[in-house]
């Protein structure tokens, strides 16, 4: 997330990106949404479906251009700093290194200040190719206040440990679904036994496979390891397996006249959790740095960004329907893997172990994000960390309190509804509507109408950073009221 400037690495072509990006967004997020999508009414779910990708798109057009202009930065300075070495004879300058000077002076206040002399380039497009990896956390670096950077740090760390608190609820409650035999449908109790002839309820199950997951996952955030080609391959090939098994299964129940289907219209109750969902399940913006800037061919990131999201909406929407359709509202679960308890017993297993697989192997990756995230806000220069605090105390806080909302509850569509409705909400609108403002207000001090950005967004007016502010403070409130006029 907050990682220093790099290179792009190896280049791919539009198509790879596309793909790319699509298994980005579509993850956990998509396996709760059914049931969202059924509590909150089918015609006010497709309506807020469409409304929220709408609003994800224009602000990816946002990063996007922030990426540019960040891009333009590093070059301005880069430039003046060779002027600056070809007009001094001293030879010390010589022996200094322009990219690690410059990468320091970004990430310092006034970083962005350079000379009105400056000469104006051969060809100003140019500057704000995408070429170097600039994550988000360096971009309000360079573009935020030090209030600013922090806060945009304390938001991306409750994400990540919402994150985390999802996944460490997800797989042991695929793991107890799988394992215990007393299943009673909508009836079944937390309190009933896992086993008719056990003394095991089905939470001590839940509560015993969570110790399990701590103990054989959790240690891999005391390490640094990073998820490999392959492993990413495969994890895409069994989620496409899974969800085209669960769209098959419930449009053949449907075509055989065998639908329940039950879902309202409308169901005003089950708005904030969907609002959250939606926004959980749009999330990309924190990571478009690292998908985008490998692209080849960058002169249609935007309508790039609009295929994607209008496929992954239609996507969203044929999940949705298939399961309101064939299912009843009650029989629909949190996590919608474990809805097909009564399909073909391989198929039942394969698709309540599908989360276990996938969301275990992404587990550390994210923990060890959180954790990276965690020492840059508490970093004081030059200070450093010792022992114990590097690689125990850093480790502990970043599992710890997800393991424990994760035995507190494993209400999946609540904890993805929560983490989307307002961390989400300053990932996803307000964090790229304050960049890209600060970002174009820098740009016009120092540079003025020199430099033109070729990845504007097409929402260039400040109109629209305003109604993103708006819109984002709206869902905030309207969630919030909207919990404790309708507790769960």
């Amino acid at each position: 997330m907050a990682g220093s400037l790099t290179e792009s690495g190896d280049l791919y072509s539009s198509k790879i990106g596309f793909i790319y990006i699509f298994n980005l967004i579509v993850g956990s997020g998509a396996l709760t949404m059914p049931k969202a999508f059924a509590d909150a009414g089918w015609l006010t779910s497709v309506v807020t479906l469409i409304l929220l990708a709408f609003m994800s798109f224009l602000t990816s057009t946002f990063i996007n251009e922030v990426m540019a202009a960040a891009n333009a930065a590093i070059r301005w300075k880069r430039q003046e700093k060779r002027q600056e070495g070809d007009e001094s004879d001293t030879s010390s300058n010589s022996s200094i290194d322009p990219d690690s000077e410059e990468t320091k002076a970004l990430l310092t206040a006034g970083a962005m200040s350079t000379s009105i002399n400056q000469p104006e380039p051969k060809r100003r497009r140019d500057y704000f190719e995408i070429t170097q990896r600039v994550e988000m956390g360096q971009m309000a670096s360079m573009f935020f206040n030090k209030i600013g950077v922090n806060l945009f740090y304390v938001c991306i760390i409750i994400y990540l440990y919402g994150d985390l608190a999802i996944y460490c609820a997800a797989v042991p409650k695929s793991l107890r679904n799988v394992a215990c035999h007393d299943d009673r449908g909508p009836n079944t109790s937390e309190s009933d036994p896992c086993w008719s002839s056990k003394q095991l309820t089905r939470i001590d199950a839940y509560r015993l496979f969570l110790g399990c997951f701590t103990v054989l996952v959790c240690p891999f955030v005391f390490f640094n390891i990073q998820k490999t080609k392959y492993l990413q391959i495969l994890t895409s090939i069994l989620r496409w397996l899974a969800f085209g098994m669960m769209i098959a299964l419930a449009l053949i129940n449907i075509v055989e006249g065998k639908g329940q289907g039950d879902t309202p219209p409308f169901k005003f109750s089950g708005m904030p959790n969907l609002f959250g969902v939606c926004i959980y399940s749009f999330m990309c913006q924190h990571s478009l740095p690292s998908l985008v800037t490998p692209i080849k061919n960058k002169n249609k990131l935007t309508r790039l960004f609009l295929s994607d999201f209008s496929v992954i909406m239609v996507f969203y929407l044929v999940l949705c329907f298939t399961a309101v359709f064939c299912f009843k509202t009650g029989d629909i679960q949190d996590l919608y893997t474990l809805t097909f308890k009564n399909s073909n017993k391989g198929i039942y297993y394969f698709l309540a172990l599908f989360p276990v697989f996938t969301l275990s192997t992404n587990f550390p990756i994210i923990a060890i994000t959180l954790r990276n995230n965690l020492k840059t806000l508490c970093h004081r220069e030059g200070k450093k960390f010792s022992w114990f605090v590097d690689r125990i105390l850093f480790p502990m806080v970043t599992v710890l309190p997800p393991i424990a909302v994760a035995f507190y509850t494993h209400d999946l569509e609540l904890l993805v509804g929560i983490t989307g409705s307002y961390a989400g909400v300053g990932i996803q609108y307000l964090t790229p509507a304050f960049l890209v403002y600060c970002s174009r207000k820098e740009l016009a001090k120092f540079y003025g109408h020199r430099l033109e950005n070729k990845h504007i967004s097409p929402f260039k007016h400040m109109v629209w950073v305003i109604f993103v502010i708006i819109w984002a403070v709206a869902c905030v409130i309207f969630v919030t009221v909207n919990h404790f006029l309708n507790p769960k």
